[in-house]
């Protein structure tokens, strides 16, 4: 049975087309994609992410316990700073990918893909022995909204009442705000998943549900549904778990070796990257740009110019911000040269397209 998040009533009371996705009875659009997609882009959406998953790692070995599970180096990091990375399988697959916010002297805020909480939990759980840690798992408490689009910082200052200006790019702090006599301490941090400028704030349902209808009433922001939560972070080449990151596609295959930091002692999955690294991969994800209007969709073939199969489509949509038709895949490396010609087979028709850089959309992030 699906979860609810706990602004479930008010997508509803909003006309959202509301769908199955990761576990809960997510909103997919509430006016129509292209829509709230333009409105991240020029002015400013607020998503619903309370699906997200959080869990905080503290105790004396937080810091080594971080290290060992996670692909990215988070050691001599400043308080506030946050890391994005894989948790891999011991043969180089993907467990998730995630951020990791250090919050302070062992003390981490992980935050997971909403379709992979029980897995991830579970498998932090299991690679706990020998490490003295406490691992709570909080995706119960925590709501989240994401607040996206150049006009982000205005809104979220002037509407929320959240000072965020000083935020750089990745980074994050508490803020403890008060309700009459009550107060809490929620965490805000400029990080998205739009490729704009944005900021995350995580807060109890209560605080959650308060903050959705202030930006409502504002009229400074646009609801936004899942819908064109995946049509803006495909166009800036974001992955999307299940799509381009698996447990069997590695962040080698997927382009992400940036988020891998060999030169760690050690982490979970170290070894078949190294690898991988070294003597290279049978595939890898690349962008397709096609030459028709045509749209390729997930699992969708890959053609060689022999019109031979040689992979398949992860993601593809008729990118709203650049007009153009394109894909990102998983090809034979052999064929994963940018301008190497290939084709899409649509249904029974052949589109001719050409390897391009997955980033089709400019990132337009505030640093």
């Amino acid at each position: 049975m699906e979860k609810k998040t706990c602004l479930y009533d008010r997508h509803v009371a909003l006309g959202a087309l509301m769908s199955p996705f990761g576990g809960f009875i997510m909103p997919i659009q509430y006016s129509n994609i292209t829509d709230e997609h333009n409105a991240v882009r020029q002015h400013c959406g607020v998503f619903d992410v309370s699906h997200m998953g959080e869990v905080r790692i503290t105790g004396p070995d937080a810091e080594q316990y971080v290290q060992h599970i996670f692909t990215n180096d988070v050691t001599d990091a400043p308080f506030g700073q946050i890391y994005y990375g894989m948790m891999c399988y011991p043969n180089g697959g993907t467990v998730d990918d995630l951020l990791v916010y250090k919050m302070g002297d062992n003390d981490f805020f992980l935050v997971i893909n909403a379709a992979n909480i029980d897995k991830d939990v579970a498998w932090m759980n299991e690679q706990k022995e020998g490490f003295d840690i406490n691992l709570d798992h909080q995706s119960d408490y925590y709501g989240q909204l994401a607040v996206q689009g150049p006009e982000a910082e205005a809104v979220v200052e002037e509407v929320l009442g959240l000072p965020c200006k000083e935020l750089k790019f990745y980074t994050a702090k508490t803020l403890d705000v008060a309700d009459g006599d009550e107060g809490e301490t929620i965490i805000i941090s400029r990080t998205g998943y739009t490729g704009e400028d944005g900021f995350e704030i995580y807060g109890s349902h209560e605080f959650t549900q308060k903050a959705w209808d202030k930006l409502m009433e504002s009229g400074r922001c646009k609801p936004c549904g899942l819908g064109c939560r995946d049509t803006l972070r495909f166009e800036v080449g974001l992955p999307l778990y299940g799509d381009e990151l698996s447990a069997d596609i590695s962040p080698v295959m997927a382009g992400l070796s940036i988020f891998v930091k060999l030169d760690k002692p050690e982490f979970i999955g170290k070894e078949a990257l190294a690898e991988q690294k070294a003597n290279g991969v049978a595939q890898k994800l690349v962008g397709i740009e096609l030459t028709d209007k045509a749209i390729p969709r997930h699992g969708y073939a890959v053609l060689s110019p022999e019109d031979d199969v040689i992979g398949e489509v992860t993601t593809g949509y008729h990118c709203l911000s650049v007009d153009k038709s394109v894909c990102m895949a998983l090809v034979k490396t052999e064929y994963a040269k940018l301008g190497t010609e290939l084709a899409i087979q649509i249904r029974k028709k052949v589109f001719p397209g050409v390897v391009v850089k997955k980033k089709f959309y400019d990132k337009h992030y505030k640093k």
